[in-house]
């Protein structure tokens, strides 16, 4: 396939730009928790007990927004990931070859291939 002949829009570029927008937002929701993790080591430092700071702890907790970042980027990443290895395999690459690039098993790829609903074909 020439560069004259990729697609501007298909399902492997919507993907990665709803990862980018994900990335922004987890980036914003983690500079906000580490910024309040800043704030609980200097109560912690300055003599309070965990139950103390965790009571006075606005919600969401630090924990309750690391459980959403990660959540948010396991989904993001995993429908990129199974849209990738699909325009992949648009391209001619053998699943082989994909399993390869991604660092997993040719089954790995095959199931990603079979999510996406492209036909297996090597």
């Amino acid at each position: 396939m020439s560069a004259t002949d990729v697609p501007v829009e298909d399902e492997a570029t919507r993907a990665l730009c709803t990862l980018m927008e994900e990335l922004d937002t987890c980036t914003a929701q983690l500079e906000q928790a580490r910024e309040r993790a800043e704030v609980l080591l200097r109560n912690r430092r300055a003599g309070q007990s965990w139950a103390e700071i965790v009571a006075g702890e606005e919600r969401p907790l630090i924990v309750e927004q690391l459980s959403s970042v990660l959540s948010t980027l396991s989904t993001a990443g995993a429908d990129w990931r199974r849209e990738q290895a699909a325009a992949l395999q648009a391209e001619h690459v053998s699943i082989n070859r994909i399993a390869a690039m991604f660092g997993v098993t040719r089954q790995r790829v095959s199931a990603l291939l079979k999510e996406s609903g492209s036909p297996e074909t090597d």
